[in-house]
């Protein structure tokens, strides 16, 4: 953003660290904090807003928007939802920290929730963080980022009101030295691919000159897409609805074509073409390639077969009908 500090997303695009964060020491244990300032472009959308990727941990850390909502999540399992979070549309500053005394979610320097039972995985963020978007899929998020700031430490609540007053009045944080600050982004090169870390050389991050998604999922399990959210059920509806169709003209061709088992060869032929449009996928970055398709489109298909049936059924049981005039 040339005219002040920050990036702005809109559509296909994502920053990614050229290098993973500092890792931890045997003796640094598990606590850390997370601050993230930023404004969404609309409260309907859903995306994610920021990634810690680490090829070797099977945990991927992550913050979501889901809505006017805010997601913690820890890979597919969903930790912290703070409901409402995100409903205006304005600069907000989120500080989320984490230690033994559990969880806590700060919303403009004031604590918003806490959750003493929860252990966010603070030691997956120190991985290579990725902004706007989710490494392996493709989840997009629209608005803008005004700057970011990793600690390998617990805040307390007033370092966290500290840190909100200095960073929106003076442009950075006030920092103090045992706060064991790894990653300061302050967007305020204006101009340019890359984002520098403030706070330590390295770990700088990069704008690609096209948009790609890091180490992109070829056929992910469904297990690892299964969320409960609104969008994961529209788009499951959304493939069985798109693969109705199919199953039933296909069923109609393969019988009149005197295939003896037309249903079972139409559910094949289903599953073949959902298989070839997952794995053409799995090339464009702007697609997901994952199983969830292929069980949801192979059921349309099924439905589809079945619908079909189920006409000839009625044909051969109301012969009288005339079924010119209702095809019209």
């Amino acid at each position: 953003m040339g005219n002040h500090d920050g990036i702005h997303f809109d559509g296909f695009g994502t920053v990614i660290g050229s290098l993973a964060l500092r890792p931890r020491s045997s003796t640094e244990g598990v606590d850390g904090s997370l601050e993230v300032w930023l404004q969404p472009h609309r409260v309907w959308d859903s995306g994610t807003l920021i990634a810690f990727y680490n090829p070797q941990s099977p945990s991927l850390f992550s913050l979501n928007q889901s809505l006017s909502d805010l997601e913690l999540r820890s890979g597919t399992r969903l930790q912290v939802y703070l409901a409402g979070a995100l409903r205006r549309l304005a600069p907000i500053f989120i500080t989320i920290t984490s230690g033994a005394q559990g969880t806590a979610i700060y919303v403009d320097g004031a604590l918003a929730e806490k959750m003493p039972d929860v252990q966010s995985p603070a030691h997956d963020v120190s991985g290579e963080i990725v902004l706007g978007d989710s490494p392996r899929q493709s989840r997009t998020w629209r608005g803008q980022i005004f700057g970011i700031a990793v600690y390998y430490c617990d805040l307390a609540a007033p370092q966290v009101l500290r840190h909100f007053r200095t960073w929106t009045q003076y442009g950075r944080p006030q920092i103090a030295d045992d706060e064991d600050n790894v990653a300061l982004y302050l967007f305020d090169e204006h101009t340019g691919n890359v984002v520098h870390n403030r706070s330590v050389a390295g770990a700088d991050l990069h704008i690609p000159e096209r948009y790609v998604v890091v180490d992109q999922a070829f056929l992910e399990p469904i297990w690892k897409e299964f969320e409960i959210s609104p969008s994961y059920w529209v788009n499951a509806l959304k493939n069985i609805v798109g693969f109705v169709p199919l199953g039933f003209c296909f069923y109609s061709y393969f019988l009149s074509s005197g295939i003896k088992t037309p249903a079972l060869f139409t559910v094949v032929f289903g599953t073949l073409v959902s298989l070839t449009i997952e794995v053409l996928q799995s090339y464009l970055p702007t697609r997901d390639s994952g199983t969830t398709d292929l069980v949801t489109n192979t059921l349309g298909t099924w439905l589809g077969v079945a619908s079909s049936r189920l006409l000839v059924r009625v044909r051969c049981r109301f012969p009288w009908l005339d079924w010119s005039v209702v095809r019209k």
